[in-house]
């Protein structure tokens, strides 16, 4: 494995100053904020590249430069998120118009090598298309299937689904080297994509552990009550917090445990439409809702749960997914209540029970058998805990994304030889 320093990358070819200049190009969440990105970037700044990342602006990330943590950070408007085919028309093709123009700038003041495109959506390789005249390639970075979180979002295939097939196969041919976030997703890369096995490398989303702080819980993050339950990720559509707000109903009602609070920390395009569910089922009281939140305001809530749920709904798209909120919760020896899915019993194991699937009663009582059983918790996050740190944390992760840039590297000089040579 290649080593993680603080030095350029190795020399090639007896060329100490052959450059290595990345551009990454995410478009659903703005950096720092989107962490497996920023942990990306900043471990390739550290091993010696240069590395810039065109993002979405958001709530505390409006800066349209900023340079953090040796990584050069563009950011740019975006449209609100969009609904059906003509909103969906606007908002990917100003992030496009966006990207190609900050990518050109870019390339303009620094330089490009390498371009590193994050979907979704399936589109960022139209940049790197624009981008090949000047021998830049392209890394994909595998974060969501497209074809199967449009099946989920719409229940339906047709047209636009038809599309998404196309765009990652043309994605997935566009790209030198493949980075998946779990063997669920490498298979895809290989079957779908037609890739080679040497071209497609695992690299989990795994938490910088020593950034995961263990704390002493805040008792007032309770309010009032004896248990607090915590979850921590985007609100939309697909992450099945309907069903966690049933299996709450269910748990406070039908088994009359009124000693439990619900923390919620995170934004999306469902918060408020979870809201008003809550709302209506006359559970306020029961609820916090805190929105998109600070580091230290996540990390209290997660060291003062007692139980932390991912009520991700089964989808073709979430059985094959793994979830950074899983790890995360791990990390913070939390034991854990999830809906029995593929990757998500690959991440956890024995760190968390696993209710039927899109049962929310079942998952309410998998809830109230580690509410009542306060040794098993703690086994239980002990258990996750260690997973985390032998397995999944970013430590294990980083040699594999410096491995892959290895080859990335390895391919464009081996066309740039081919050109000479012909």
């Amino acid at each position: 494995m290649v080593a993680l320093t603080g030095k350029r990358p190795p020399a090639v070819d007896g060329r100490s100053s052959e450059p290595r200049r990345v551009l990454i190009v995410v478009e659903n969440l703005p950096v720092p904020f989107d962490r497996r990105v920023w942990s990306e970037a900043t471990t390739l700044a550290a091993a010696g590249y240069t590395v810039s990342v065109i993002c979405p602006n958001g709530i505390g990330a409006e800066a349209d430069y900023e340079f953090l943590e040796g990584v050069h950070v563009y950011r740019h408007p975006l449209p609100e998120e969009g609904h059906g085919p003509v909103g969906y028309l606007r908002e990917y093709g100003a992030a496009l118009w966006h990207e190609l123009r900050l990518a050109l700038r870019v390339r303009r003041t620094r330089g490009v090598d390498m371009l590193h495109g994050c979907n979704p959506p399936d589109l960022i390789f139209l940049v790197a298309w624009a981008l090949r005249p000047f021998r830049v390639r392209y890394v994909f970075d595998h974060h969501d299937i497209c074809p199967e979180l449009y099946e989920t979002k719409f229940e339906r295939r047709g047209p636009l689904w038809r599309a998404m097939v196309l765009f990652e196969w043309l994605t997935f041919k566009t790209a030198s080297v493949s980075i998946a976030t779990n063997e669920s997703y490498a298979e895809i890369a290989r079957t779908r994509g037609g890739m080679a096995r040497e071209d497609v490398f695992v690299v989990r989303s795994g938490p910088k552990v020593e950034k995961l702080e263990l704390r002493a819980p805040r008792a007032e993050l309770k309010r009032g009550a004896k248990h607090l339950i915590g979850y921590v990720g985007v609100i939309g559509q697909q992450e099945g917090l309907d069903l966690l707000v049933e299996a709450a109903e269910h748990l406070i009602r039908a088994t009359g445990r009124d000693d439990v609070h619900f923390a919620i920390v995170g934004g999306g395009p469902a918060l408020e439409e979870v809201q008003a569910e809550v709302a209506s089922r006359g559970l306020e009281p029961y609820f916090t809702f805190t929105g998109r939140a600070s580091d230290d305001l996540l990390l209290d809530v997660l060291n003062t749960a007692d139980v932390c749920v991912n009520p991700d709904r089964a989808t073709p798209m979430n059985n094959l997914s793994t979830m950074n909120k899983i790890l995360e919760y791990m990390t913070l020896k939390k034991p854990i209540v999830q809906f029995d899915l593929k990757e998500g019993r690959a991440s956890a194991g024995d760190a968390s029970l696993y209710a039927r699937q899109n049962d929310p009663i079942d998952f309410a009582e998998k809830i109230a058998a580690l509410l009542d059983d306060p040794e098993r918790r703690r086994r239980m996050g002990e258990i996750g805990r260690e997973r985390v740190e032998s397995r999944f944390s970013w430590a294990h992760s980083a040699p594999v994304l410096l491995e892959a840039y290895e080859r990335a590297f390895e391919k464009r000089r081996g066309r740039a030889a081919r050109r000479v040579q012909a």
